[in-house]
């Protein structure tokens, strides 16, 4: 519904031809078969995503056009990070609609937009108190929990057996202090850690 209105809301502002896609791989598919786009916008939690990695492969695939991430939750350092990958924008999804046109119509011409609130911040330190709990495996699994992905899909991204995964899962809750992988993910949400 969020990706509906946006989109009507730019096609109302901008003439522009829009395509949407419901997640990811549909995304990079229009990409390669439809592209290069002037601008695609990712949301940074879009299925199939998988964080910068998605970012990375977009980039790839259109073709030297920019790519822009939008999140209503990302961390500052993720924005920081999505911009130091080559992102032309990164689009906060609490920005006025007004302000999202002009970054649109910005980002369109090949103009990289950070909102000012961005570049008055720090990127947040690597020392976020849940790291020092967890163990990168952990993370990499906990980070997928976060996309909404199934104990199936974190193993065949990780190249694990789905038993691991749901080891991997048991102890997150326990170290998480939480009773299942839901809680797990709004935990780590919660917390900033993704």
């Amino acid at each position: 519904m969020v990706l509906e209105t946006i989109a009507a809301y730019i096609r109302s502002e901008i003439e522009a031809d829009i395509v949407l896609a419901p997640d990811f791989p549909v995304s990079l598919d229009l990409i390669q078969t439809q592209g290069p786009f002037d601008l695609v916008l990712l949301d940074y939690n879009m299925p199939g995503m998988n964080g910068l990695l998605g970012l990375e492969k977009a980039l790839s695939a259109n073709g030297g056009n920019g790519v822009a991430i939008l999140s209503g939750n990302a961390s500052n350092k993720i924005a920081h990070d999505a911009l130091s990958a080559g992102a032309i924008g990164f689009l906060p999804k609490t920005l006025s609609s007004k302000s999202l046109i002009n970054a649109v119509r910005f980002m369109a011409a090949g103009e990289q937009y950070v909102p000012s609130t961005l570049l008055d911040e720090e990127p947040e330190a690597e020392d976020h108190p849940l790291r020092s709990l967890l163990t990168s495996r952990e993370l990499e699994v906990l980070e997928r929990l976060g996309q909404g992905l199934s104990n199936k899909e974190i193993a065949l991204e990780l190249d694990l057996q789905e038993v691991t995964i749901k080891l991997h899962v048991r102890t997150l809750c326990r170290k998480l202090e939480v009773k299942n992988r839901t809680q797990a993910a709004l935990a780590a949400k919660e917390a900033g850690l993704f």
